[in-house]
């Protein structure tokens, strides 16, 4: 027997929760969520934008729209661009840390979006340049996740 998730959003609920530092990366980012979403069936209704200051309150607010149980999946979009203190390292790591506890603690897929650069450049490329839109490729993920969990556990 083979398990596997799909990508059809049709249904599906997603809550986006995206900083607002960095907001010239993270605004290209959610853009790319909202567009493979979109494209992916899901319809405007269905989908819920949350702004938050930074990637450090990602975790408390992506718990609490888990918490809901409005949403099949939640989608965390930031971007921490490495400077001269080791501020980076901490805000950078706890926002990986607490968001993957809430996602195993909830049940609830969250989809990690926040982007981890050393430099501006770097993540402008990953937010719709260069190296594609992370934003779009973290909603993908939601959606295959989202996907997955149903089928695992007979919805």
């Amino acid at each position: 027997m083979k398990i596997e998730g799909n990508l059809d959003a049709r249904g599906l609920r997603i809550a986006i929760a995206v900083t607002r530092f960095n907001s010239i990366i993270t605004e290209r980012l959610a853009a790319g969520a909202v567009d493979a979403l979109k494209r992916s069936g899901c319809i405007e209704e269905d989908i819920t934008m949350v702004h938050i200051p930074g990637s450090w309150e990602l975790p408390l607010v992506v718990r609490e729209l888990a918490a809901s149980k409005k949403y099949d999946a939640v989608i965390a979009l930031g971007a921490v661009i490495r400077g001269d203190t080791p501020h980076f390292d901490y805000v950078a790591g706890e926002a990986a840390k607490g968001l993957g506890q809430v996602a195993v603690q909830s049940g609830v897929p969250v989809a990690f979006g926040v982007l981890t650069t050393n430099t501006v450049e770097q993540a402008i490329d990953r937010a719709g340049a260069k190296s594609g839109n992370k934003g779009f490729d973290a909603a993908m993920t939601a959606i295959e996740m989202a996907n997955l969990l149903r089928t695992i556990r007979g919805q």
